[in-house]
């Protein structure tokens, strides 16, 4: 009797050392880093990078990768957007007002959903503060309250920048490497009950580069958003609020930051104690600016749209195009001031006709409070192209 209390103490204790290892192994898996796979091995699923974590209906960041948000960030059909970046250890960025200098190995990640409601209804709606988890705002997605659709990886290689859209599958369990891109259907519901249908496009490898070759010549792409005027705003941290150039900083990520008050800061569209003119100045420049700058895709338009911009002529004002065609809806000058119904400008925007529409890539629908924000500033305007 003696001796079968004893195997069985034995045999519960093996029990629970096996129960106690599978476990810890458990939390060494959870508290693993981010894998950085080569150029030429990147794998087909999102999860085995381990830059984001889904679990029990959330989707939240690796340890080391921070997200973050921009003032005004890039129109895209009204989905709404979840960034992160993440740098190897020991490694950091160095500060540029144009653009940081990431190190080899930095992964920005940008994953776009729509807010959904239980019913499955897709919520067309610029409000984000139900898509997260309650008391982990800004930190962890609930996807009882989302519906996923893709999640954009952008690695910085030795050479170069490498671009990889992941697309969501219907269970919201993974995402699948998409080089040739994809198409997602919905019907997008406003808070008005209004319904719109959405063919979403997740762009293909060729697409992402015609964005983000912001010096067109070398064909080269590089971050948009991530810049010093789009970061330069509080960001809700786990710890509490702060600037998000500064947590970057203090998190050993980023290098040469000058005083904060002396950095450029884009305004945000829906902020309206700031200047009519600095909303719309950063809508175009976010929406139309990587294109429309001395070195980018449309630099022979001579339309240029980029925040430094300070030539009105430049801008649009009684500029008339370079080619005249459909994308100019018969109107002569890129903006005509106090006269937006006869500004190619606002025609663009307002457009969803290939050929016609700006941007060319990115959306299918009209943003209805970009197309009014422009109106607005183009009505403000002075002056006379007669």
């Amino acid at each position: 009797m003696k001796n079968n209390n004893q195997i069985s103490r034995k045999l519960i204790y093996s029990i629970w050392s096996l129960i106690l290892l599978v476990g810890l192994a458990g939390c060494e898996s959870y508290k693993k880093d981010v894998h950085l796979f080569p150029v030429e091995e990147v794998p087909e699923k999102l999860s085995a990078w381990n830059l984001l974590r889904l679990e029990k209906g959330v989707l939240f960041p690796a340890e080391r990768a921070l997200p973050y948000d921009l003032n005004t960030g890039l129109f895209t059909d009204y989905a709404h957007k979840f960034r992160t970046v993440w740098l190897p250890e020991g490694a950091f960025a160095t500060y540029g007002e144009e653009q940081f200098n990431y190190p080899v190995g930095t992964i920005l990640s940008k994953t776009f959903y729509y807010p959904q409601e239980s019913s499955g209804v897709v919520r067309r709606t610029d409000d984000f503060s139900a898509d997260y988890v309650e008391g982990r705002f800004g930190q962890a997605l609930d996807l009882n309250r989302v519906r996923l659709v893709e999640t954009r990886l952008l690695i910085r290689r030795q050479e170069n920048w490498q671009a990889l859209p992941y697309v969501w599958n219907k269970e919201q369990t993974e995402a699948t490497l998409e080089i040739a891109g994809d198409v997602k259907n919905f019907q997008l519901v406003s808070l008005s009950g209004q319904q719109e249908n959405l063919s979403y496009v997740v762009p293909d490898a060729n697409q992402c580069a015609g964005c983000h070759a912001e010096k067109f010549t070398d064909k080269a792409i590089s971050p948009l958003g991530p810049k010093a005027r789009h970061l330069n705003k509080d960001y809700p941290y786990g710890s509490g609020v702060e600037n998000q150039l500064l947590f970057w900083q203090k998190a050993g990520y980023l290098r040469g930051l000058p005083d904060l008050k002396s950095l450029p800061r884009n305004a945000n569209i829906y902020d309206a104690t700031v200047s009519l003119e600095d909303r719309a100045r950063a809508y175009l420049d976010i929406n139309c600016g990587h294109c429309h700058n001395p070195t980018g895709p449309a630099d022979t338009s001579g339309l240029m749209l980029h925040h430094g911009e300070t030539d009105w002529r430049k801008l649009g004002l009684c500029k008339p195009p370079i080619a005249a065609g459909t994308g100019s809806g018969g109107h002569l000058f890129a903006i005509v001031p106090g006269e937006p119904e006869n500004s190619i400008l606002n025609f663009r925007v307002e457009s969803t006709a290939p050929g016609a529409m700006m941007p060319e890539l990115g959306r299918s629908m009209v943003h209805t409070e970009g197309v009014e924000l422009l109106k607005q500033w183009v009505s403000s305007l002075p002056g006379s192209c007669t």
